[in-house]
């Protein structure tokens, strides 16, 4: 079989959940033609900076501008709009795709971001086209309707409750499997807790706080250790800068009252949360569901408008996290966490709706359907 998983990088998520699948399928079936491409790759210089820079900026910047752009799309008909119009001026980057697709003849294309939908959707319209199975990965907790496409013919959401939104729109029923969010194998795995804690040289009678800034470093972080220093008890702190040079230099540069253990960019989440008794991050759809899938109870951070405000309700609801709107609540919030049983509670909640095993299950349903 010929499998085409299309992603675009737009944080480190999409990627993460693309490389994810990958792993899983060629796990389960190791003769297949597995093929993993970024739509970015397609793009021009100029486009590939426009696009990296752009949404950045406007994340740290004006987040409330993220949030309406979020809202004013999130409608079938403004989605098809602007089809109708991207089609009058197709970027190069989607026609490269289309001809991509069209050489290779994928049998299956698996998308974990929405910009390869589009493409899909207007190939499905040619009768003499070759017209693969096609699935779309949903990497949130929430539908936006920029993931749904005429041609879709699986939507793996990540939880049951994500399927309302699809529902509500026209999709099949049927058509939708609640997987979970596909995250690294490393998950399901056992990890030696003692080991890892002798590594980073962490103490074992203090609890260790995992403050993560993503792959590429974003948030507030020298801001809520800043906040952190002020609760009275005891702990130790991880931090996680990402790609970030800057602000793993700056970080590492600050003297802190509790033991503070500066890392850059790593590939051992699965370990870091493993010795982890809570987790600080902004709420994205594969850092949320790793933490889940190890049972790590969750302080989310002024989650931006968006997908991060969604990801974090459901959280709320589920009982595995607590929210600070604003950074100078997060000494007040942890203290209450640290110095109660609560932690217990939300670590058994973020366990209960994990699901470490959620990549497999994308490419088993996506088997199943294909040999029916």
């Amino acid at each position: 079989m010929n499998v085409l998983i299309a992603t675009a990088t737009a944080g480190g998520g999409h990627l993460a959940a693309a490389a994810a699948i990958e792993e899983a399928w060629k796990a389960i079936r190791p003769h297949d033609t597995v093929e993993k491409i970024d739509l970015v790759k397609f793009f021009s210089p100029l486009h590939r900076r426009i696009h990296a820079d752009g949404y950045k900026t406007l994340i740290e910047h004006a987040p409330e501008i993220w949030g309406m752009l979020f809202s004013k799309t999130d409608d079938p008909k403004v989605v098809v709009k602007m089809s109708r119009l991207r089609r009058v001026f197709t970027p190069t980057s989607t026609l490269k795709l289309e001809r991509h697709i069209k050489r290779t003849k994928p049998d299956v294309v698996i998308c974990t971001h929405y910009s390869p939908i589009e493409v899909l959707d207007r190939m499905g319209k040619d009768e003499k086209a070759h017209h693969p199975f096609i699935v779309s990965v949903i990497t949130d907790f929430e539908a936006h309707a920029l993931w749904m496409g005429s041609s879709v013919d699986l939507y793996c959401v990540a939880a049951e409750g994500t399927s309302a939104r699809l529902l509500a729109r026209g999709a099949d029923k049927q058509n939708i499997a609640a997987t979970g969010i596909p995250i690294s194998s490393k998950f399901t795995k056992e990890v030696d807790a003692k080991e890892v804690r002798r590594r980073y040289g962490l103490r074992d009678d203090q609890p260790v706080i995992l403050l993560l800034g993503g792959g590429f470093g974003w948030g507030p972080i020298s801001e809520t250790l800043a906040e952190l220093d002020k609760i009275p008890t005891r702990f130790q702190t991880m931090v996680v800068c990402g790609r970030n040079a800057d602000l793993r230099y700056e970080v590492a540069a600050q003297d802190r009252q509790h033991p503070t253990h500066v890392l850059g960019f790593v590939s051992n989440m699965n370990e870091l949360m493993a010795v982890s008794d809570m987790v600080i991050t902004k709420p994205g759809g594969l850092t949320t569901s790793e933490a889940m899938a190890s049972g790590l109870p969750m302080a989310v951070v002024n989650p931006i408008p968006g997908q991060e405000a969604a990801n974090s309700d459901f959280l709320l609801q589920a009982g595995a996290a607590i929210k600070a709107n604003r950074v100078e609540e997060m000494s007040h919030r942890i203290t209450q966490l640290l110095e109660t049983k609560k932690l217990t509670a939300m670590a058994k909640a973020a366990r209960s709706i994990g699901k470490p095993a959620a990549a497999q299950n994308v490419c088993e349903e996506v088997l199943r359907r294909v040999r029916k």
